[in-house]
């Protein structure tokens, strides 16, 4: 017969290899996701149109990643003023501009009002990233793209405007690095700077 301690023994090993198993078989999605802009990948070979607004897009992307890594509860809530925006509701404006961002990548309209928006920080985090990587994806893959052929399109109901791709770049997207700033100055003050080894000219962290 086993000993109790073996017992033990064979209980610990057992569990072990239990969870080494269901690691295995675990699904992508039971595994934390890795969301893009951590750092910015190599420079495209060329400049052109399509490449220098991805580049554009892709500086925003590693700012904002790190501009709301690792954001607690007091820092969500904090606002400078009884009139300024929550950093919880910045991002909510974020994410609205990095849908703005990629549907002028696609020619799409941007629905208003807005449907299925993220509740969470972490969904809310997760989904602007993803729009602005796939935004720049889109440039990327169509260098020689014609930008004078992507318009900024808003619809609500029956009435739609549409605007060129100018408005894009001194509107949603130099509006969206703008909001970015904010959240590293409140996160600061709330006593949780960002990392200090962020470098936003080469685009990825110093070691």
């Amino acid at each position: 017969m086993f000993s109790m301690k073996s017992n033990l023994a064979f209980t610990t090993i057992f569990l072990f290899l239990l969870s080494a198993v269901s690691g295995q078989n675990s699904s992508p999605t039971a595994m934390e996701e890795k969301l893009p802009y951590e750092e910015i990948g190599l420079s495209p070979e060329s400049y052109t149109a399509g490449t220098v607004a991805a580049r554009m897009i892709d500086g925003l992307g590693y700012r904002y990643y790190w501009a709301t890594e690792g954001l607690r509860e007091e820092d969500l809530a904090y606002k400078p003023s009884e009139d300024a925006r929550t950093t919880m509701e910045t991002l909510l404006h974020l994410y609205g501009l990095s849908g703005t961002i990629i549907n002028a990548s696609k020619n799409a309209p941007n629905i208003r009002p807005a449907k299925n928006v993220p509740e969470t920080y972490e969904a809310l985090r997760a989904a602007t990233l993803k729009n602005l990587a796939e935004a720049s994806e889109i440039l990327k893959n169509n260098p020689e793209k014609d930008l004078s052929e992507l318009n900024v399109i808003f619809q609500n109901g029956d009435n739609t405007s549409e605007f060129p791709y100018w408005n894009m770049i001194n509107g949603p997207i130099a509006d969206a690095i703008y909001h970015t700033g904010q959240l590293v100055s409140f996160r600061r003050i709330t006593g949780n700077p960002m990392n200090p080894k962020v470098s936003v000219f080469m685009g990825k962290n110093r070691p």
